[in-house]
């Protein structure tokens, strides 16, 4: 059994809730696909609009016109997407799907694995890769949905708040 991947599905512009419901319709009807076919998603993100002098925050489409859809890649889940309606392939060259990598899916708030820290805020820690290798700076705040870290360092004799990921820092002793 292959290793689930996320991969993008190209949809018409205005189907992409419709094509998630019909997969996850599929999936329902065919029990076999579920152990396969794990997720589907219309990436959402939450944009305050004024409108006649009010503020409204409002869910709009991330991506329009595509569908994400976390799957074990064969020729039956392959088919099953492809032929859903509304989908007109997969992001890819040629027929060949492409899976997002993780630094493509972690803004997108998708995580593989959750890692666990063993510092807090107010804690010392060292950058041990990145562009910030090296660095040493106190933690002012922890964001667990992006598994993040920010720091503050000196940037051109001031104090800068720098975001890390928590992969690439370990505490100080």
């Amino acid at each position: 059994m292959a290793e689930p991947k996320w991969y993008v599905v190209h949809t018409y512009s205005g189907y992409e809730n419709k094509v998630k419901v019909d997969i996850e319709k599929t999936i329902e009807n065919n029990k076999k696909l579920a152990e396969k076919i794990l997720e589907v998603r219309v990436p959402m993100e939450e944009v305050v609009e004024i409108r006649g002098g009010q503020k409204k925050t409002v869910s709009r489409k991330l991506f329009p016109g595509y569908v994400l859809v976390n799957m074990e890649m064969n020729d039956e889940t392959w088919y099953v997407v492809r032929n859903t309606r509304g989908v007109t392939g997969f992001v890819g060259p040629g027929s060949k799907p492409v899976p997002l990598t993780e630094e493509e899916m972690r803004p997108l708030g998708i995580r593989k694995d959750e890692i666990n820290i063993d510092f807090a805020e107010g804690d010392t820690i060292a950058v041990i890769a990145g562009v910030w290798k090296d660095t040493v700076g106190v933690v002012q705040k922890i964001d667990r949905s992006k598994q993040t870290a920010t720091i503050n360092v000196e940037l051109f004799g001031r104090e800068a708040p720098v975001e890390i990921d928590f992969a690439q820092v370990r505490r100080m002793q």
